[in-house]
């Protein structure tokens, strides 16, 4: 375990300093977490910084993976819900993997569940802490207009599906502005405003996806406990990146996805936590067969399950559970502190090194604050290049340097501290430059937007 141990190098901080790539090195070699980037398949000629859309496959679960279908699947067959050579058995993965996840989160063992996909699982505690908060004056979901739009997109269709009992309001911000410390403080004083009589249910995104601004999830939660309302958090792009301490926050209820910095695999299922002091009040409105006090009875009637386990709801995806369990396990041992304080390094280092060379062309969306920001840096081009944002990240993928643009004009480039070095950061500025100084994002390849951006 590494949790106590910090990053023992810091790169030098300030446009004005930038790190030279020996430094970086040094950095590296000095990293009491090099050692997990060998626990993932990564080429050497690929700058990956995108850990935050999906993460890197770890070595172990192709392997994991194939023992799932060979021997569990191929010869235990339907025995392997009850046993299996890997572990106790198919029916307990939902728990169990939601037990290793319980400590990247500030849970308890028996708190978290795998269950379903994120916006899935939002539908789920949405309702649940709808029913205990809301009344007839307290109809108000409220949300940020800079949202992940699932999330919204969730909201929106919960607020129809009851008939106009409940309402979204969305709190609109000028997110556009380059100065991503003060679009924060804009934004929490409008949480601040919108937190009253009639709020039932705040709903946020612990680290922005579009930014990484990462809200004050204590802070916050407190100021909707004192105005009346309970708070559901996603953690997305928190999960496995920065540390989160639900019980320390006295948060309601919180869910997010395996596939980002959990390293799960495409699609991977997702997790869901509710505080104990809502767990059985109320059923959830997805009241599955998995759900159920006792699911191989075969009752007619549904009887809700004790605990976080009523929040299952179908069979739970056995291959994919393998090979998250797999991806969780590959970074659960270097203890967040570590990877927070590496994180934190590497994300200095490369906006060090970016603005060192591209002052005035591109603006920091993110905050400059590292205890307000996420384990990711975001861009915003000026000037000529505004416009241009999409075809410059084609450009700089084509050199193979792997981050992603979020419309409308956000370059986002995403560390997940367990693998990404710091040499990494540098060589993807240095990359970037060149794509601007030789204006290869103007080449006809990289104008036409695929189907994923």
């Amino acid at each position: 375990m590494f949790a106590h141990n910090p990053i023992p190098v810091r790169p030098p901080r300030g446009a004005n300093a930038p790190p030279s790539r020996e430094a970086c090195a040094a950095l590296d070699r000095a990293d009491v977490l090099a050692a997990w980037r060998e626990r993932f398949t990564l080429a050497d000629d690929i700058v990956y910084l995108d850990g935050n859309s999906l993460g890197a496959l770890p070595k172990a679960t192709a392997a994991r993976v194939a023992k799932a279908i060979q021997n569990e699947w191929g010869e235990g067959l339907i025995r392997s819900w009850n046993r299996s050579a890997e572990t106790s058995g198919w029916i307990d993965a939902p728990q169990r993997v939601g037990d290793a996840i319980a400590p990247l989160i500030g849970a308890a063992p028996g708190e978290v569940v795998v269950a379903d996909s994120t916006s899935v699982n939002l539908f789920k505690v949405l309702t649940v802490a709808l029913k205990i908060a809301a009344s007839e004056k307290r109809r108000r979901i409220v949300s940020e207009a800079e949202n992940f739009p699932t999330d919204l997109y969730i909201a929106e269709g919960l607020s129809a599906l009851l008939g106009g009992a409940t309402e979204l309001h969305l709190i609109e911000c000028d997110a556009n502005g380059a100065n991503g410390d003060e679009t924060l403080n804009k934004i929490d004083r409008a949480i601040g405003e919108a937190l009253d009589e009639t709020c039932a249910v705040l709903m946020l995104t612990h680290v922005n996806y579009r930014t990484g601004a990462m809200h004050d999830m204590a802070r916050v939660t407190q100021r909707a406990h004192d105005a009346g309302a309970l708070v559901v958090w996603d953690l997305a792009h928190s999960a496995g990146a920065v540390p989160v301490d639900l019980h320390a926050a006295g948060a309601d209820f919180a869910i997010g996805c395996g596939y980002k910095y959990l390293n799960g695999g495409p699609g991977a299922p997702a997790f869901l936590w509710a505080h104990a002091r809502h767990r059985d009040r109320f059923e959830q409105p997805l009241s599955g067969w998995m759900g159920h006090a006792d699911p191989f009875a075969f009752t007619s009637h549904y009887a809700p399950a004790k605990g976080i386990a009523r929040f299952l709801c179908g069979t739970p995806p056995i291959l994919s559970m393998a090979a998250l369990e797999c991806g969780v396990a590959s970074i659960a041992d270097a203890g967040m502190a570590a990877l927070r304080a590496k994180s934190i390094a590497l994300t200095e280092c490369f906006i060090a090194a970016v603005e060192a060379r591209m002052q005035g062309v591109l603006e920091l969306a993110s905050p400059r604050d590292t205890a307000r920001r996420g384990s990711q840096v975001c861009f915003r081009p000026a000037g000529e290049l505004a416009g241009h944002t999409y075809a410059l990240m084609q450009a700089l993928i084509a050199r193979g340097v792997i981050g992603d643009f979020r419309a409308p004009d956000i370059l986002r480039f995403g560390f997940a501290p367990a693998y990404v070095r710091f040499v990494d950061s540098f060589d993807a500025a240095q990359a970037l430059a060149d794509v601007i100084a030789k204006k290869e994002y103007l080449e006809v390849r990289f104008q036409v937007k695929a189907a994923v951006t």
